[in-house]
Formats: C-alpha cells, sequence, structure tokens
C-alpha cells in the first residue's frame, strides 16, 4: 500500500476506484467498500484509492468536542493494509480546506488531479462545504465528468446499520463482544510502558502500566481479558481500566495490564492490546484480600475462557 500525504502529492495511479472517509476502526461496513473497491479495480486493471482526512473534520471545525477514536492513523493504515487497500491519500483537514465545495472537491482533485475512474460511496455519504455533497449531486457530476458512481448499502450487524459511533458506543458501555463482532478483529490498545507505583506487585499482580494516546477510545472502566503483543510474542493478560480505589485514594485513571507469565522488565517499549471480552466492572473492595481473592477469580475466568497461553 502506497501512502500519499496530500492530494497535491498524487503521482499517477492507473485507473483509480476511489472512496472518501474517515474510516475511523475501518469495520465491516469499511470492509465491504474497501472489497468493492478492489474487485472493481482488478475487473478493470485499475488500482483502489481511499482518501481519507487528518486531523478528523470534527476536530477542527468543533475545536471543544471531545471525540475519541477507535484507531489511531498508524493503527488505521495498519489494518487499511490487511485489506489490500493499494493507495491510502491522506489530505490535511485544515479550515481553509473545509470551504472547499463539493462541487470544486470533485472537479478540482478527483477528475482534474487523480483522473478518476469510479467513485464508489457509502450508503449515506455526505462531504465538501457544509456537508453538502451527496449521492444525488454525484450521480449529476459523474454525468458531466465522465466518471462511474456506485453507491453502496449499509452493512448491518443484528439488522442494525454498523457505524463507528456504535461501536464507540459500545465499548463505552464495555460491550467488547459487539465491537469485535462490527470491527471483524479484536479492539486494538497500544502504549508505553511507563513507571507507576508498583502495588500490583506486592499483591502478586504485577502490571505494565500504559500510557494511552490522549485521542484514543479507552473501554468502560472494569477488567477485561486481552492478548499482549510483546516483542511478536503473544501472552494471555488481565487489563485493569479504572481509579484503583481499593488500594489508593489517587483520582489518576489508569490503564494497567498484569502479563500472565511473564517476568521481563519492559519499562519505556511500546505494547499492543487486543480485547478479548469483559470480566467484571471496576469495583471497590472492603479489604486487599478481597482485592487479592477477586484477581485470581479474574485470572482463573480468563483462563477458562480464553486458553492459559
Amino acid at each position: 500500500m502506497k501512502v500519499i500525504q496530500s492530494l497535491n502529492h498524487i503521482k499517477t495511479i492507473k485507473r483509480p476506484v476511489v472512496t472518501l472517509g474517515m474510516f475511523d476502526g475501518a469495520h465491516i461496513g469499511h470492509q465491504s467498500i474497501l472489497n468493492q473497491l478492489n474487485k472493481i479495480a482488478k475487473e478493470i486493471d485499475g488500482e483502489s484509492v481511499l482518501i481519507t482526512f487528518n486531523p478528523h473534520p470534527r476536530m477542527v471545525l468543533q475545536p471543544n468536542c471531545d471525540l475519541k477514536f477507535l484507531t489511531t492513523l498508524e493503527e488505521k493504515e495498519a489494518i487499511l493494509r490487511q485489506f489490500g487497500l493499494k493507495n491510502l491519500v491522506i489530505q490535511e483537514f485544515t479550515r481553509n480546506f473545509s470551504q472547499v465545495t463539493s462541487v470544486e472537491f470533485v472537479k478540482n482533485f478527483l477528475v482534474d488531479q487523480l483522473h478518476i475512474d469510479t467513485l464508489v460511496i457509502g450508503y449515506d455519504h455526505h462531504f465538501g462545504k457544509n456537508r453538502e455533497g451527496n449521492f444525488e449531486q454525484l450521480q449529476i457530476l459523474s454525468k458531466e465528468y465522465g466518471f462511474n458512481l456506485i453507491q453502496l448499502q449499509a452493512v448491518e450487524e443484528n439488522e442494525v446499520a454498523v457505524s463507528s459511533t456504535k461501536i464507540r458506543n459500545a465499548l463505552i458501555e464495555g460491550n467488547i463482544g459487539y465491537a469485535n463482532k462490527a470491527l471483524n478483529y479484536h479492539y486494538p490498545l497500544s502504549g508505553e510502558v511507563v513507571h507507576g507505583d508498583k502495588i500490583g506487585r506486592t499483591l502478586g499482580f504485577p502490571t505494565a502500566n500504559l500510557q494511552i494516546d490522549p485521542n484514543k477510545l479507552i473501554p468502560k472502566d472494569g477488567v477485561y481479558a486481552v492478548d499482549v503483543f510483546v516483542d511478536n510474542q503473544k501472552y494471555l493478560g488481565l487489563l485493569s481500566i479504572g481509579f484503583r480505589e481499593t488500594v489508593t485514594n489517587s483520582r489518576e485513571h489508569r490503564v494497567e495490564v498484569n502479563i500472565l507469565d511473564f517476568d521481563r522488565e519492559i519499562y519505556g517499549e511500546t505494547i499492543r492490546l487486543e480485547f478479548l471480552g469483559h470480566l467484571r466492572d471496576e469495583k471497590k473492595f472492603d479489604s486487599l484480600d478481597d482485592l487479592i481473592s477477586a484477581m485470581n477469580q479474574d485470572k482463573g475466568n480468563a483462563i477458562k475462557l480464553y486458553g492459559n497461553k
């Protein structure tokens, strides 16, 4: 996959089959679009192209919004590679760019710059200044400028159209099962291992304290079973998200993982987690003994449900 920074830096792409969007999470709906892109591109001996934007338009147009993302840009690139995309164009989104009308975008970028062959869009796609561009307008423009236009229907999970917003809401509720199904992969979380207060090791559960990208969505507070990837090796882990009220009065929100059958020092390293399932909500226990008992039960449940890695 070629990654192109800016629409203005596009070199020759053979018979481009294009789609537009943020593709946050690159979920099953997005994957359906990518599959269609690649299928059409193969049929006409062309190349698939996704035009996406960074930062997210809402971060620019509504700077006070507290929008968290399913995937960082790096995670999104890695997922898109897996699904066979040939060209990823990352257009910087600025206030000036937000003033480009949908007609100007189609003519100046898709037609004149990219020489588009086919445009594939989702069932509810809007673009351009004030989101004025829609399928009906594209039908007119496709005839005027001579490119093919295909609109795809929504992909559904349990008879509900899948969207990044619905997946975000599921993760906020701790519904890992729905999120993983709608993503078609295990929800990822990466972070650098930083020094904590080392309370976990005194309880027999040493943890790696993770520093997470501030724009990344962290699921609901609680305890989760996760796969942990350290130097491309996979381990089963217990992830704790929350304030640890049983052991500290601090109101510092922590993301900590106890990696089973692992005893290396990994401070300063970046590790990746993949969520397997939600074990329980965060709880303040009456004593440390009650906490240790619960953690042992969490470990047993994780091993029973997801295997002793």
